[in-house]
């Protein structure tokens, strides 16, 4: 049963999911507005990794890290840029 992870604020949801979708164009994937998710399959298709839509018992863990850090990494990357541009404005 796949869980999804929650933001600690609920309305945060759709900022990330909106950051999501921005950072991983920037990179040359194709995310859509609506299922921001769907990107880690072409994430996935690029590291040549088996990821699909149903059951990935078999992945291991160094390959499904590969894909959410390359992911989860460039948001991290992104929002850092954007505390320190906010702290050069003050």
């Amino acid at each position: 049963m796949a869980r999804k992870r929650r933001p600690l604020v609920r309305e945060a949801r759709a900022g990330l999911d909106q950051l999501k979708v921005n950072v991983m164009k920037e990179k040359g994937y194709q995310p859509t507005n609506t299922s921001p998710d769907s990107v880690k399959y072409e994430v996935a298709r690029d590291l040549d990794i088996p990821l699909s839509k149903d059951y990935n018992g078999t992945l291991t863990s160094k390959q499904a890290g590969k894909i959410g850090g390359e992911i989860g990494g460039s948001m991290v990357k992104e929002m850092i840029k954007m505390a320190q541009q906010n702290l050069t404005k003050e």
